[in-house]
């Protein structure tokens, strides 16, 4: 099995010559040293060993503990997969702690079971037809095997991997397995920070009798306007991570403000206006990126383009962009929801209402992100809506 060119001709390669190796390796660990999404380094390290090994394809696979499953987010030409901890090839020399070698699927007799219910049975689904395989386990800085490279399909005239390979695959596996566990440690601290920050966020909106799913909503409409103001993933993913904290200053809000259901007195309304103070008083000083970006919506989310909003006052692009995004985000929700003290208005009068608002209450140009996104915007809406998630808690499907 050889790469095929444009022309449909099949394409053979050539081993890699030492200074070539060295070059792979070199270019890899510059772009992995400077990776932090775990999605992104796990492609990394794919290719990586695709390119070191030459094979058609290679994936790596990682142990989720919690779940005794085996994982991979990434993988040339498949969909991410999950396995029993103990199945197929990768299961066996993660059991073992031993690599594999097959040089031809459909002759292998010490494996032909897993290979009968696994490749094989694949390729008869997809007409991919696999050959060659190597397989071998990485380790973690105390020597506890988190995971395995599988190489796919050697595309050199030989069509099989040699110790050479086993050597340079175990190579990348060394520093896959030093990297990977660094990344997985900051992304379970992030993963953390986003489960605190999503439940205070609740906190602060269950006080004021919101729904649960207020919050949620407001995070995907975050990210949907950003992504369409041409904000990278990151930091659009950073907005949806923060925005849940908009209103969790509303925690130190009195229930006689907080939960009355007719019209706040001017005194009162001084009072809710608090919330916003509050709530970046909690948050300023921290020096996660994720809290600062929460402080700042809490802050300015009630901030009007036109300078009339609070606490503030401040007006146009005075006002940060995060601010400006979750300030459309957080009304859309609110006036498409029924309240203590309202029902819930209709889509019609709320797109009339931000035509009347562009330029007043809203930045312009977050207005026609919003208009231009609308049928996602409407699916989030309907995925996250309050009766799926009453369905979703009696067992239902949401």
């Amino acid at each position: 099995m050889h790469e095929a060119d444009p022309f449909g001709t099949l394409k053979i390669k050539k081993n890699l010559e030492p200074e070539e190796m060295l070059l792979v390796i070199f270019d890899y660990a510059a772009k992995i040293a400077n990776e932090r999404r775990l999605d992104h380094l796990i492609m990394l390290m794919a290719d990586m060993g695709r390119e070191m090994v030459v094979s058609d394809r290679c994936t790596v696979w990682l142990i989720d503990k919690q779940n005794n499953e085996l994982y991979s987010t990434v993988a040339h030409g498949v969909p991410q997969l999950r396995l029993p901890r103990d199945a197929g090839l990768v299961g066996h020399s993660i059991t073992t702690g031993q690599p594999i070698f097959i040089e031809d699927a459909y002759v292998n007799t010490e494996f032909k079971d897993v290979l009968e219910s696994g490749a094989i049975a694949m390729d008869l689904k997809t007409g991919y037809r696999t050959k060659a395989l190597m397989v071998i386990p990485f380790r973690n800085n105390e020597g506890e095997i988190m995971g395995a490279y599988q190489a796919v399909n050697k595309l050199t005239a030989e069509e099989q991997f040699s110790k050479k390979d086993l050597e340079h695959l175990t190579l990348a596996a060394s520093y896959a397995g030093k990297s990977l566990e660094s990344a997985l440690l900051s992304n379970e601290i992030e993963e953390t920070q986003k489960e605190i920050i999503f439940t205070m966020g609740e906190i602060g909106e269950s006080r004021s009798k919101e729904t649960g799913n207020h919050v949620k909503r407001v995070a995907e409409y975050s990210y949907i306007l950003a992504k369409q103001l041409g904000m990278s993933h990151e930091e659009a993913e950073l907005l949806k991570i923060a925005s849940p904290m908009h209103d969790i200053g509303k925690v130190a809000i009195p229930d006689s403000v907080l939960k009355k259901p007719g019209k706040l007195t001017d005194e009162e309304f001084d009072i809710m206006k608090a919330h916003t103070n509050i709530g970046y008083g909690l948050l300023k000083n921290s020096s996660r990126r994720i809290l600062k970006t929460a402080a700042i919506v809490a802050h300015q989310h009630h901030e009007k383009w036109n300078g009339r909003g609070y606490p503030q006052g401040i007006q146009g692009e005075e006002i940060h962009i995060y601010g400006r995004i979750t300030a459309i985000a957080d009304v859309f929700d609110a006036l498409g929801s029924e309240r203590v003290y309202k029902q819930a208005w209709e889509l019609d009068r709320i797109l009339n209402l931000f035509k009347e608002e562009r330029g007043q209450h809203f930045d312009p140009m977050v207005v026609d992100a919003f208009m231009a996104q609308l049928p996602e915007i409407l699916k989030v809406r309907e995925l996250y809506s309050d009766a799926a998630l009453a369905e979703k808690d009696k067992g239902g499907i949401a």
